[in-house]
């Protein structure tokens, strides 16, 4: 049986366009030694930047106008998350963060189109997209994670839909197996590190009781 989510012990809130600043410069500094991020910015001195302007933009335009960001009251942490039907980017949300890649733009828009393949072959059916999750680096460890991904996977069991999300780290896979994610396959594009798509069944009460 997949581990429980924790309680809401953190002051858990949906966050608003007003925390943009704060949650951009947080998912910045998560995935600053991530290796897909890495791998998409080599030049480490640039990094921090663009990823502040790349999940500025994904907050803007694509998650708090057609999905949730899940946040805690000192924002430490965020989870973004898209419901049934609008995990697709929209194209003036791709077009904008096109910039935040520079000269490698090309393998951005590799690698995103065959996320969306890989994505539309597990998982044709409705479900939520969970798109990423970031906790800042002295936070993470403590279960922070889990906690925001508490509502989103708490209104899958509910509603009976799975939850898709693509790891971009072995860390951050073994995370999402114990709250009931399982392997769907390997991706890789044109040399970059593995990313992991996962699914999670929804859990029935009959199994958590």
């Amino acid at each position: 049986m997949p581990e429980a989510s924790p309680p809401l012990d953190r002051g858990l809130r949906r966050a608003t366009t007003e925390d943009i600043p704060r949650l951009k410069a947080v998912l910045a500094e998560a995935f600053n030694n991530d290796p897909i991020f890495g791998w998409l910015i080599p030049d480490a001195g640039r990094r921090r930047a663009r990823l502040r302007r790349f999940f500025g933009i994904e907050l803007r335009h694509l998650v708090l106008p057609r999905g949730r960001a899940w946040t805690t009251s000192d924002l430490s942490g965020v989870a973004l998350t898209m419901p049934p039907g609008k995990w697709r980017v929209p194209l003036h949300a791709t077009l904008l963060e096109g910039s935040s890649f520079g000269t490698h733009l090309s393998r951005a828009a590799r690698l995103a189109a065959a996320i969306e393949r890989r994505h539309g072959r597990d998982v044709p059916g409705s479900h939520y997209y969970v798109r990423d999750i970031g906790v800042l680096p002295e936070m993470q460890g403590n279960g922070l994670g889990s906690t925001l991904l508490h509502p989103t996977l708490e209104r899958c069991d509910r509603e009976g839909l799975p939850a898709y999300l693509e790891a971009s780290s072995e860390r951050n896979a073994a995370l999402y197996e114990r709250l009931g994610f399982q392997l769907t396959t390997e991706l890789r594009v044109a040399g970059s590190p593995p990313l992991r798509p996962m699914l999670r069944p929804p859990v029935s009460p009959e199994a958590t009781s």
